[in-house]
Order: structure tokens, then sequence, then C-alpha cells
């Protein structure tokens, strides 16, 4: 017989990038009394990583809860960025409703209408809560029409257009129904209310077989992986034999027992004997357990319906670093060690895939975006491996015969003096506008439908063309057809031509040739990457040259020689700069850009073929 199971609430916070979800469930569990009165509390607590935490974005969607009187609300914390939308898509299956954080100034971007459009294709109540009403260029009532405009464009059911809006600054942990009482409130007990009156109850059926569809999966090298998901119907315990089944492969069915089971309680994971309808569980002790996968009744297994995960978009190759400095600086830096770690990543990444290659030391990771493999990157060098990866290239489907790729809709804000020079540039790009309005604060808004392959290497070319004024977002649209080449990057390479370290007489000469990437005293190797040629050919120089000394002095001999500064790159300009003829070389202290092919005659050779 179906029930409500009155007493508990299971929500996601969705939002864009940087809109206040993580800040908001902090003031959440701190205002429902789930850490003592005098604990020391981090900011951002959620966000647990420490990419998470230095860039201000989730990464993996977390589970916590919070009582509310004598209402359990399970709140899952979802990613903002586009590349992670896997995330998104999976963890809306496992709650009753979601509350839309937006902030009071930006409004409506990109994300906002991805994740807003997967909780209204799944049926699920919206409570939109506007953020950041503090800010002091806060436009609360504009962005709450901008809002109901995407309702309405995203063809929201009637009970979904009344979704009620309350007015919130997360910061400082206040919220009301209008923007005024807002700033004056003292607690976020409003929010708390009309989760519980908008949100439905869990339904399901106590008395039936168990089902619990498995939406996120952990990795503890303790006790393996862990399967994260709600119980839909029945009673799970521990010990409890029940079968594994998957809605996608009809062929699965595997017997397993239930070793031990979670329930999350604040930010920890408490171990319970048994949880029935609504309750949101950690199960271990299945090994071979995967998103998608349902944990059934052993008598009747059903399995339940689940969306398939997004396909990856980009690839990139990862092998195992063979410069003149491999193994120097790194723990990890066998094919071995290598592999293990990029197949051990996919226990908890079901958005990425890894494949092996005709290389035995080379291996094709596929994911949703730069950001996605990037972040793989960093965690690995941080974990103390060595390797070297290539330039992204955008994966391709056949579809009818012909070649379709990947488009993104990137939508970018920018002061009115920089329009001209982003249009120019994206349309070189294939890029095609299909929308420029006047923003806010003298900006305006372009949106373009561009090819994924159009936006590798611009980021850090939009930064530079904008003067760090700009804002760009962009997010996976559909696959269509081939839209024709692309002029790569328009410069070529400064390389140095031997090993040694790197003196300033040398760079002195060579930074005339170009922008230098490394200071005095770097070591570097033949074949190593130093700088931009300003030229769009490559350019080998000698950076480690000696001053020739004489016995003779003249006039001004002894003036210091003066460098311009280099550009020391991040991982992410690292990857953008490029060519399909060059590496990445990661190391835990080191990034060095080089050529596939070291030595300078076997280059030329291969260039003529």
């Amino acid at each position: 017989m179906i029930t409500n199971r009155e007493d508990i609430r299971n929500i996601a916070i969705i939002a864009h990038v940087d809109h206040g979800k993580t800040t908001l469930v902090d003031e959440l569990l701190k205002q429902s009394g789930t850490f003592r009165t005098n604990q020391v509390v981090r900011e951002r607590i959620m966000d647990s990583g420490d990419i998470e935490r230095e860039r201000g974005i989730t990464i993996l969607s977390k589970n916590t809860s919070v009582y509310y009187g004598d209402t359990k609300i399970n709140i899952v914390d979802t990613p903002g960025h586009a590349d992670f939308g896997g995330e998104v898509e999976r963890v809306l299956k496992m709650v009753n409703g979601v509350v839309l954080v937006v902030d009071a100034y930006e409004g409506s971007m990109p994300q906002t209408k991805f994740v807003l459009k997967n909780a209204l294709s799944l049926n699920l109540p919206v409570v939109v809560c506007v953020n950041k009403i503090d800010r002091p260029e806060a436009r609360p009532n504009e962005v709450v029409d901008e809002i109901l405009e995407l309702f309405m464009e995203l063809e929201a059911n009637d009970d979904q257009l009344d979704s009620p809006f309350v007015f919130a600054s997360a910061k400082q942990g206040k919220a009301a129904m209008t923007p005024e009482d807002a700033i004056k409130a003292e607690d976020m007990k409003c929010l708390f209310d009309t989760i519980i009156e908008h949100i439905p109850a869990p339904k399901g059926d106590p008395e039936a077989g168990v089902q619990i569809l498995v939406t996120t999966i952990d990795y503890n090298e303790y006790v393996g992986r862990i399967g994260i998901g709600k119980v839909e119907n029945g009673t799970v315990k521990v010990n409890q034999d029940v079968t594994i089944v998957n809605i996608h492969d009809p062929e699965k069915r595997e017997n397993v027992k239930i070793n031990k089971l979670y329930e999350y309680e604040g930010l920890e994971r408490i171990e319970v004997k048994e949880a029935t309808i609504g309750s949101i569980v950690a199960v271990s002790g299945i090994p071979e357990i995967h998103i998608g996968d349902t944990i059934a009744d052993r008598e009747n297994p059903v399995a339940i319906e689940v969306n398939k995960i997004s396909e990856p978009t980009l690839a990139m190759t990862f092998s195992v670093n063979d410069s003149p400095f491999a193994g120097q600086e790194g723990k990890f830096v066998t094919s071995r060690h290598l592999r293990e770690r990029l197949f051990r990543e996919l226990n908890t990444d079901v958005s990425l895939r890894v494949e092996e290659t005709d290389v035995a030391e080379a291996y094709k990771v596929s994911g949703r975006g730069e950001l996605h493999l990037s972040i793989l990157i960093e965690t690995m060098r941080r974990e103390g491996y060595e390797f070297q990866v290539s330039r992204p290239e955008v994966l391709y489907k056949e579809i009818d015969g012909k070649k379709y790729e990947p488009m993104e809709i990137v939508t970018i804000d920018v002061p009115e003096e920089f329009v001209g020079n982003v249009i120019e540039k994206l349309g070189t790009r294939k890029g095609e506008m299909i929308n420029m309005v006047p923003s806010k604060g003298g900006y305006t808004r372009l949106e373009f439908s561009i090819p994924a392959r159009g936006l590798i290497g611009y980021r850090n070319e939009f930064l530079t063309d904008t003067k760090g004024n700009g804002i760009m977002n962009s997010i996976f649209d559909d696959y269509k057809p081939f839209k024709g080449d692309i002029t790569s990057r328009p410069q070529g390479s400064l390389v140095a031509f031997e090993t040694g370290d790197a003196v300033t007489y040398g760079l002195y000469n060579a930074q005339e040739r170009g922008e230098l990437f490394i200071p005095a005293g770097t070591k570097v190797y033949a074949g190593m990457v130093i700088g931009r040629n300003s030229r769009n050919n490559d350019m080998e120089v000698n950076v480690c040259k000696k001053k020739q000394l004489t016995n003779t002095r003249s006039s001004g001999a002894d003036d210091a020689l003066k460098l311009t500064p280099p550009t020391i790159m991040s991982l992410e300009q690292c990857i953008d700069f490029i060519a399909d003829d060059e590496l990445v070389e990661v190391t835990p202290l080191n990034l060095r850009l080089r050529k596939k092919i070291l030595d300078p005659v076997a280059r030329k050779k291969a260039n003529r073929v």
C-alpha cells in the first residue's frame, strides 16, 4: 500500500556555478543545530576537496541532512559547472523536489536553464531562492521576471509556474518572502518552512519488495565501492539477501548480501540496521555495484528506470613521461601506476571513459569538457603522479554517413567596447551569434552556438581581449553536422635548442623573438617549449647561451640586462596553448611544455611528411 513518509523531505540544491549553493547549505546546517554552539566551522564545509575549496566550485555532489523540528531534510549539494552536469542529472532521481538558487544580480544563466530543465522534465516541484540580495547591485524583482520567463520557455506546468520565491542572503544567514523583509530577517526559518510546505514527502510501499536506485558511487579503500540511493519501496536491512539488476542491461542479475547500511546525519554517515521508504542510504559490501543499478528484492527483482549517462565530448591522451627529466620529481611514474590510477577514477566518476591505446604506455581519457579533465590531471599531480598529456580533441559521431561534432552554447557578458573583438574572434572559430542584448551595468550579453573544438584555447585569448572584464559560460548543446576546419593557434613556439640552465643572456636574446614562459635559472632540455613565437612558425632558441667574456671592456658592457617578466601559465592555460605536435609534462613540482618529438632533425622530417 502506497503511503507518504511525512517525517522526511529529500531535496537537491541546484544552480549555476558560483550562485551560492554551498554557502546556503552551510547556513542550513548551522541553523538546524547540526554543529555545537562553540564548534569552529570553516566556510563552504560541503566542498571537502582541496581543489573544490581553492577554486570555489563543487565537483562532486555531496549528501547531508538537517533536522527542522521533527522533520529530517536530506540535502544533496550538486555541482554548478557544466562539465559536471552528469552529477546533477543523476542525483535528481534521488529527491522529491529542488531548491533553485539564483544570484540576485546575475539572474538566469546557462547552467540555471540546464539544471531547471532537468528538474522540470522529472516533474519535480521547485522552490526558487533568489540569493545574494545583500549585494549593492542586486535586482531581485527583475530576476524574478527572468526566472518566470525561463519557466515558460521550458514549458513548465501550472503547478511549477506557481513555485514559491524566497529571497535570501546565504552569507548573512537570513531569508524571507520579500526582498525588503529578507534584509531585516534574523534567520532562514522562512526557507525551512517553504521547503516543508512545498516539497512533497517521499511516497512508497513499505510492505513491497525492496527497491533502491543507485545514483551515486563513493569509494573507500577499506570497504571498496559504496552505492548511494533512495529507498523507493520496501525496507532494507543489514545481512539481507538482494539482487542487483539494471534496466539498461537486462542480462545483469547478481545475487549479493547487504554488509553495511548507512544513513546521513549532518555531515556524518551513521551505521543503521534498517531503512525504509524515503531514506537516502549508503550500502557497502557489493564490489560490482554501478550507477543506474537497482538493489532489488531477491524474489521479485524489478529494475527502476534511469537516464543514460551523458556521453563524453572531449578526449586527451595520458602517457608515461619520457622527457629527459622523467622520474626526477614524481612518486608514481610507471605505466602500471598510471593505468591503476586512471581505472580507479572510474569507480567514482561516471562521466569519464578510459581506453587502452595501441601504445602500451598511453591511455585515451574522455570526459565532459576541459575543466572535467583538468581537475583529474590536477588531482593526480597532487597525489604524486608524473605523466604527460596531449592537446584535447573533440569526439565526433557518424550519423547517417555524415560527420557530426559536439556543439556548445556560449553566453558571454562583456563591456560594450570589447563586443566587436569577441564577435570577430568567435566568428573565425565557426561561432554563430544567436542573441545579443544589452545587459546590466554597461555590459552586453552575447550568445553563440559554436563547435566545442572552437573553444579549445580561446579562454585565455578571451581574458586578454576583454582585459579580464568578460564573463564566459558554456554548456553542451547537441551533436550537429561538422562545421569545417578551424584555423589553429596563429603563433608558433619558441623551442629550447639544448639541455642546461636558462641564463639571463640567452633569455634576453630570446625575448626579442616573442613571449617567454620561463625565468632565468630554469632547467630546460632540447625540444622543450619555453615561449610563444611572435610569428606563426616554431623557432629554436638557445636560452642556455652565455655571454663570451673578453679582456676588453666597452662602455655599458656591465649594464644589467633587463628581462620582461615571463608568463607563468596555469594547467588550463598550458592545455589550451599546446599544438597537436606538443605535450604538457605534468609533475608534482612543475608543468613543462614540450614537443612530442624532441630531436630537431627527426621533428623536421616528421613535419615534411
